[in-house]
């Protein structure tokens, strides 16, 4: 996933990133259907939506982000390097249901995003899941750190926690229960949850 001019590359992960994709591959790609559609929120710099387009090319991989500027530099990247399948970025705001995109969709995709923005964005997601995803048997997969009751939190996440609560009060990890339950109010059971590095869960969701 890099180019001859990788310091302009806006599709780069970080380090911890290139590390942990194909960790995130290996959990999701069985549960991928071969063709359909894909809906990644939360996209970022791209990496891990471009990885699932290059390696399906029978999935249409519709990239979005709250951020105009990771938009552009999407859509930039995008214009150079392809591939068709990684379709034309565009703004989606979680808790605005008038940015998102029609569906239905058979997998809406979300790495990273319920701990660095407010509940309302998971608020959010989960009605866009329920209202876009097909029925029954569509695809919420998640990834990124929570709290269980049910185990004990590791350090780094703990630390993770208070630096995001600190940069904003409205930020920081979740309780799994809670993501669980809102999940459930909007018909999408949680089917599968898996370790995965570094202190990160994989979940997968179903419509009913």
């Amino acid at each position: 996933m890099t180019n001859g001019n990788a310091a302009h590359d806006p599709a780069l992960l970080t380090p911890a990133g290139e590390r942990n994709l194909p960790h995130i591959l290996k959990f999701l790609v069985p549960h991928l259907p071969e063709t359909g559609r894909l809906l990644e929120v939360a996209t970022g710099t791209g990496g891990h939506g471009l990885a699932l387009a290059r390696a399906h090319p029978g999935l249409s991989v519709l990239p979005t982000d709250f951020s105009d500027d990771a938009v552009r530099a999407l859509a930039g990247w995008r214009a150079a390097h392809g591939p068709d399948n990684f379709l034309p970025p565009v703004r989606l705001d979680a808790a605005d249901a008038a940015t998102w995109p029609d569906g239905p969709f058979d997998v809406v995709l979300c790495i990273n995003m319920i701990h660095i923005s407010p509940w309302s964005a998971t608020v959010g997601l989960m009605k866009l899941a329920g209202e876009r995803l097909v029925r029954p048997g569509g695809l919420l997969a998640l990834y990124g750190p929570y709290f269980e009751a049910d185990f004990e939190t590791a350090a780094s996440n703990l630390a993770f926690h208070e630096s995001l609560r600190a940069r904003d009060p409205a930020w920081g990890l979740r309780a799994l229960e809670d993501v669980v339950s809102e999940a459930r109010s909007n018909g999408l059971r949680l089917t599968r949850r898996a370790a995965l590095p570094a202190n990160n869960l994989g979940l997968l969701f179903r419509t009913l």
